[in-house]
């Protein structure tokens, strides 16, 4: 048995784990093993394409960092590092394999949908800051 739902109202839930019992509790009768998550939403896939097509104009724009202008990819990671940075989370900075240092961030994949939003913000900020123009259509 493998089932998922969103929750978005507590009669909602409510009624949607009562459904479910009979199911569980047979399961469990027949001596199955069952796991139950809860967790918040994940970001949707509007705010991560924002996201990425933030990165993109800054790709594009003349904004250079340390010295050099930087990829999408690396503003990803720029983006995300500054923002845990600025929202008090944890960084860890550690020796990589071949004795170079990299930061240990956060997945933007397992972000919940208030995270991204912050994320975004802080991007658009940077952006406003460094007059990168953003563009209001997605890709």
């Amino acid at each position: 048995m493998s089932y998922t739902a969103s929750l978005y109202s507590p009669q909602q839930a409510h009624t949607l784990l009562a459904d479910l019992w009979p199911k569980i509790k047979a399961s469990l009768t027949a001596g199955h093993r069952l796991q139950i998550t809860v967790r918040r939403e994940k970001r949707s896939l509007d705010q991560n394409a924002k996201f990425h097509a933030i990165c993109e104009d800054l790709a594009k724009s003349d904004v250079t960092w340390a010295g050099k202008r930087r990829d999408k990819h690396q503003w990803k990671l720029l983006l995300v590092s500054g923002h845990a940075t600025a929202t008090r989370r944890e960084v860890e900075i550690v020796p990589g394999l071949e004795g170079e240092f990299l930061n240990i961030r956060e997945s933007t994949a397992d972000m919940d949908k208030d995270r991204k939003s912050s994320l975004i913000e802080y991007a658009l900020a940077f952006c406003a800051a460094h007059e990168v123009e953003v563009r209001d259509e997605l890709p």
